[in-house]
């Protein structure tokens, strides 16, 4: 199956609900930086850094762990309609920036998935991947979502 066909059922797939697969790309972004601000937060209260959560144990361990994996999962669509049907694009320092930042998600994501595993590295090491990780997030998503949903509608 040629990659065209694949971007067109992509399209047709994604038109059923949104718009247009920019709207689906912005909604899915969207979705996902704020699941990377409750990752944020809980990682911050398993820290001990925020006491208006409930005690730190397994609950809050458990919405870390699930809203990383719904926030990765948020970002494959997005993923896809870059790589697939946007690829990488330079005609204006917003869409330059938003290009360069995307080519890192996924090596940070990485990065901090290996240093969850790796317990011999210093305590600093997983709170600056994790932040280091929301941060590309967030600047993504306000050169993509924030641009559309200002600059194109605000919707579906």
């Amino acid at each position: 199956m040629p990659l065209a066909d694949v971007a067109e059922t992509y399209t047709d797939l994604v038109t059923t609900v949104f718009s247009s697969t920019i709207a689906a790309k912005a909604w899915f972004a969207t979705a996902a930086v704020l699941l990377a601000l409750v990752q944020v937060t809980t990682a911050a209260r398993i820290y001990g850094k925020l006491s208006f959560l409930p005690e730190r144990g397994e609950t809050v361990a458990r919405i870390h762990r699930w809203s990383g994996r719904i926030a990765f999962l948020c970002t494959l669509p997005v993923f896809f309609h870059c790589v697939t049907i946007l690829g990488f694009q330079t005609p204006d320092a917003r869409v330059a920036i938003h290009s360069l930042v995307g080519t890192f998600v996924y090596g940070v994501f990485v990065a901090k998935v290996l240093i969850v595993r790796d317990h011999s590295l210093p305590r600093w090491a997983l709170p600056t991947a994790g932040l280091s990780l929301a941060s590309v997030l967030v600047v993504l998503w306000l050169t993509s979502s924030l641009w559309y949903f200002t600059n194109v509608r605000f919707g579906f």
